[in-house]
């Protein structure tokens, strides 16, 4: 067994099937396809069940896809320790962002790194809950997470690095129902339809809980595409509360943001594995804590 057909074994994992993996790897089928017949002798065990065109993982396979990322992680690491991404001149870092927080801090925070370090490539994986970045960053398939919740932190199987609150506000259209610059009680959501996240998320559990005090809306869309968001809101389907991370897009749009009321916030973390990181996520956690809160943050 080499780290060589880990890597393989991961990409046929996380593209889905030998066809796609083969093209992402720029190799061709039988290659990619001997490579695991090889691994899966060394095992004594089938990683897959092939299923017409389609690779179903084996319960060997499921078992192998944490150590296997811990593996190729671990290379990673000693390849960036001793090579030229030590004075990140190379290299990839891989984040997992939930889709609002992908808006900002992320795009403030990569645009900075990529300014400081441009020959790292940031690659950014898309998240749709605080569990799944957390899964994420703990199986190693990324090396830092941002997330946002309404609760406690994640610090059992990660670590967090706070990086301040993003505030609830509501998004309309400009001739919309609420005047401009005056806050929105959450009482006069009553009777409104709202757009609503996916269950799981912090935008979405802020919205139930506005009909557990008794705010009389209807959700007109649930939809897990945020880019759906501010289109839907300018074509009068409903209004929309998120974080202040859309506030300047959701302005450049021509849409209206308003403070709700009472305040209610999402706490934002950068998280990490636990074990040791490469240069490159090193060097983005000392870059965000560099700039402490974002501009979002102080905001809210």
């Amino acid at each position: 067994m080499d780290v060589r057909q880990l890597e393989y074994f991961l990409a046929i994992v996380d593209h889905g099937g030998f066809n796609r993996a083969a093209s992402a790897l720029y190799l061709s089928q039988p290659t990619l396809s001997q490579a695991i017949q090889s691994l899966e002798r060394d095992l004594g065990s089938s990683l897959f069940h092939r299923i017409g065109r389609r690779a179903v993982l084996s319960e060997s396979g499921a078992a192998l896809v944490e150590p296997a990322r811990a593996a190729v992680r671990s290379l990673e690491l000693a390849r960036a320790s001793v090579g030229t991404v030590r004075a990140l001149r190379g290299g990839a870092l891989d984040i997992a962002a939930m889709p609002s927080q992908a808006v900002e801090p992320l795009s403030g925070l990569v645009r900075r790194f990529a300014e400081r370090y441009p020959d790292v490539v940031v690659r950014i994986r898309a998240a749709f809950t605080p569990r799944d970045v957390v899964e994420l960053v703990r199986t190693g398939a990324c090396e830092l997470g941002l997330l946002a919740t309404p609760g406690a932190l994640p610090e059992r199987e990660v670590t967090a690095h706070p990086l301040g609150e993003q505030r609830f506000v509501l998004v309309t259209p400009p001739d919309g129902p609420f005047p401009p610059g005056r806050p929105v009680p959450y009482a006069d959501l009553s009777g409104h339809r709202l757009i609503a996240g996916q269950r799981g998320t912090g935008m979405r559990t802020f919205v139930d809980g506005l009909r557990e005090r008794g705010v009389d809306f209807t959700v007109a869309v649930e939809s897990e595409h945020r880019v759906s968001i501010l289109p839907l809101v300018l074509g009068g389907v409903g209004l929309a509360v998120v974080t202040d991370a859309w506030r300047d897009l959701a302005e450049r749009t021509g849409a209206l943001v308003l403070d709700l009321e009472p305040r209610a916030v999402l706490r934002i973390a950068l998280v990490s594995r636990r074990t040791e990181l490469t240069p490159a996520a090193r060097a983005c956690l000392e870059l965000a804590a560099e700039e402490g809160e974002t501009p979002e943050a102080d905001e809210a």
